[in-house]
């Protein structure tokens, strides 16, 4: 029996060692894990305007065909091809011998029909006297009084055929109806031309200013026209080179003569634009950017934001206490590769920009600000 307690003591006395030993342990470390690193975007109203990048061609402000208004020898071409000429320029030079020697016949015609006129006038003087004396018949003075009308009537048609002749004189000069830059000559010294040729003898366009065309779906007509009376800034079109490069040149659009096409229900929007450098020619192929839509106060974010759950656009935003939540948004239009949001969020909101596939509900975050000209200068650096 004695061996049997000492044993016993023993395990009591170990058990109650090991009880100790777990008394003195020291707790666990119950630390939760640590928050997400996140760059985050704090949204304020911008001003955003909206625009679509178009085809369009040029066409001149005006232009002009040369034809000639007589018949005739071109005897000489007086511009230098692909020059700018003024208005009343004059270009061909028509043979103007004949319309002289027609000139000259008018004008003796004139003088003819002036003297007996003269003569006319006279005799009626005389025979007012005889009549009033009953010295001659009524009859005898009342023919001279026709005759003398007659011969008024003589002299104004020959006054006017005499006009006639010298405006025919003055077509042989042929002139620039309008100032800009002629084209290449269409006839050559020695030709014979007409007013009734199908082709002219060469053609003037004005394209210190031109007009580029741009065919776009009349449905944005009437929201292009309220803008443009609305106080939203002057609806100004950027004009593109074929490429999409810009050229540094703009224009305002003009509503006036806009028709629908019926078969395509496209309109034809004319862009006046200034041409001084002559850099846009008629005919040329462009594109214009043109505006859609002028916001003072939007609010947007970066496309890279935005996630889509069965097609609803959502964002993750960072509340007072450092834990995220997706917020379902309602986007507009992408410009620059950020969607205005129509609705869901409001100014002063953090949204989480990079770092989104790390995130879910609740989720402690340690918030950076978002800084993308940084980013897309050390992406620049890395491309050299």
């Amino acid at each position: 029996m004695g061996i049997k307690q000492r044993r016993l003591g023993c395990l009591l006395a170990g058990l109650a060692a090991l009880g100790l030993a777990g008394c003195d342990a020291p707790p666990q470390d119950e630390q939760g894990p640590a928050p997400v690193q996140v760059s985050v975007m704090t949204l304020e109203p911008q001003v955003m305007s909206v625009s679509e990048v178009l085809p369009a061609r040029v066409a001149a402000v005006r232009s002009a065909e040369i034809r000639a208004q007589v018949s005739g020898i071109v005897q000489h071409r007086l511009f230098e091809q692909g020059a700018e000429i003024d208005a009343g320029t004059t270009l061909f030079q028509i043979n103007p011998a004949p319309f002289r020697a027609e000139v000259d016949s008018a004008a003796a015609a004139l003088q003819r029909a002036e003297a007996v006129l003269a003569r006319a006038r006279l005799q009626t003087r005389r025979l007012a006297p005889l009549m009033e004396a009953e010295a001659i018949s009524r009859q005898l003075y009342d023919d001279a009084v026709a005759q003398r009308d007659q011969a008024a009537a003589d002299v104004a048609q020959a006054r006017a055929t005499l006009s006639r002749r010298k405006l025919d004189l003055a077509f042989a000069s042929v002139e620039a109806p309008i100032a800009g830059r002629i084209d290449q000559a269409l006839v050559s010294e020695g030709a014979l031309v007409s007013p009734t040729d199908a082709a002219p003898m060469a053609r003037i366009q004005q394209i210190d200013q031109v007009y580029v065309d741009v065919r776009q779906s009349a449905s944005v007509l009437e929201v292009l026209r309220r803008q443009a009376s609305s106080a939203a800034p002057d609806m100004v079109v950027e004009v593109l080179g074929s490429d999409g490069s810009p050229l540094g040149m703009q224009g305002h659009i003009l509503f006036s003569g806009i028709e629908v096409d019926a078969g395509t229900g496209d309109v034809l929007l004319r862009v006046l634009v200034d041409n001084p450098q002559r850099r846009l020619l008629p005919g040329l192929y462009v594109q214009a950017r043109v505006p859609r839509a002028h916001y003072s106060d939007a609010l947007s974010v970066p496309q890279q934001a935005v996630t889509r759950i069965a097609g609803q656009a959502s964002v993750w935003v960072v509340d007072a206490q450092g834990q995220v939540q997706q917020v379902p948004i309602e986007v507009g239009e992408l410009v620059e590769r950020r969607y205005r949001v129509v609705s869901g969020l409001a100014a002063g909101q953090q949204v989480v920009i990079e770092g989104i596939e790390r995130l879910s509900p609740a989720v402690h975050v340690a918030a950076r600000p978002w800084q993308p000209a940084v980013r897309s200068a050390q992406h620049s650096a890395a491309a050299h």
